[in-house]
This record gives structure tokens, sequence and C-alpha cells, in this order.
């Protein structure tokens, strides 16, 4: 099928999933998550994947092995499509509406150690900076996890020190309720949107 939006049943689902997170509610809607978010989900991915890859779209189920919260469906849809490891673009639908996101979610201490000494050069941290600045100007919001003080080896007067004390790097952007998410035309914007954090993820794979 081709990607036509995500229909408002969708949305729907999951505010009544977050109402009532049980089996018997996901059996009785089963048909409207396959139909309204996993089938278009599906087709919105297969319709990026020439450009950016396959996607990884993720289970439904929530792991509740270890956790204090025992609810067993997650309350939304999430995608990933990696051009590195633990890092690439992102697109998740919920109550909220869609989002879109990029970047990298964890990194083991080398990794992490190489990345940090990039943002430290001035050159490489700069060019980071730029880019980041540039993005943050067309609506995306810096987030991931930090340190709440500074990495070791590193001075508090870094002028770099924020970033410098990132664990993760990730970009966000909400297109929330907007119109173009029940339409063809959100399949262009999230083209759009991820070609623009391609820069970023770029420098984050040279220098990992």
């Amino acid at each position: 099928m081709s990607f036509t939006g995500f229909p408002t049943a969708a949305l729907d689902f999951y505010d009544d999933l977050e109402m009532d997170n049980t089996k018997t509610y996901w059996t009785a809607h089963k048909h409207v998550y396959e139909e309204s978010v996993r089938a278009p989900m599906t087709a919105l991915l297969a319709a990026l994947e020439p450009e950016f890859g396959a996607a990884k779209i993720f289970r439904p189920y929530r792991d509740v092995r270890f956790a204090k919260d025992k609810t067993p469906y997650k309350t939304h849809q999430g995608a990933f499509i990696a051009c590195g490891p633990s890092t690439g673009w992102y697109v998740q639908l919920g109550a909220p509406g869609v989002r879109v996101g990029a970047g990298f979610y964890e990194a083991p201490a080398d990794r992490l150690a190489r990345i940090r000494a990039a943002i430290d050069e001035e050159r490489r941290g700069t060019e980071l900076e730029k880019v980041l600045a540039g993005l943050t100007a067309d609506g995306w919001t810096v987030g991931g996890e930090k340190l709440k003080t500074s990495p070791r080896g590193y001075d508090t007067g870094h002028p770099r020190i924020e970033l410098l004390r990132h664990k993760s790097i990730t970009l966000s952007k909400s297109y929330g309720f907007e119109p173009v998410i029940h339409s063809a035309d959100l399949l262009d914007q999230i083209r759009t949107d991820w070609r623009a954090t391609t820069p970023f993820l770029e420098w984050i794979t040279a220098n990992a």
C-alpha cells in the first residue's frame, strides 16, 4: 500500500490505550492497531527506505520483567533506521501526534571518548556547534542523556562544556496534530527533515 497519512483513528487508539492499558482493550482493538497504526507506518518506512535504509519497527509490547510499571503495551509506535552503531533516524506515532528524531542514543566508553575528543578539538567541535545551531534555528530540539558535572579531564570553563557533558545527543521535532500528519504530504515532510539532520549524523559517524 502507498502511504496516505496516519488516520485520526491511530491517535484515538493510543489516547484510549493510555486510559485502558490492558489485554482486554488491546484484543478488542487490535484490528485498529494493525490497520491504522502498523500498516501506514510500514508504508511510510517503505517509501523512505530507498534513501535512508531499512527500518526496524519496534514491537508494541513492553518488556515488564524488571519494570515497576507492569502495563503491557507501549503507548506509541516507534521505528528506527540505523546509519551507524546506535545512530540514525527515528519516527514515532502516539496520542500526542507524530514526532521525528535523529542522533545517537548510547555509546560505549571508547566511542564516547572519541566523540568528546572531537568536540574538544576547535575545528571539529566548532563544526558540530554550527550544525546544531542551524538545526535548532529550524525548530529542532537538542536532547540526550547528560552528566550533571563535567566529564573527567575537561574543565568547567571549556567553551563547549555543555556538549561535552552529553552521553548521547539526539534531535527531535514534533508535528503534533498538524493536518499534515493525516496526509501523504507527511512523507515529504519527514524526508526533508531527516535530510536536514544528515550532516549531524555524518559528523557523529565520522568522529566516533
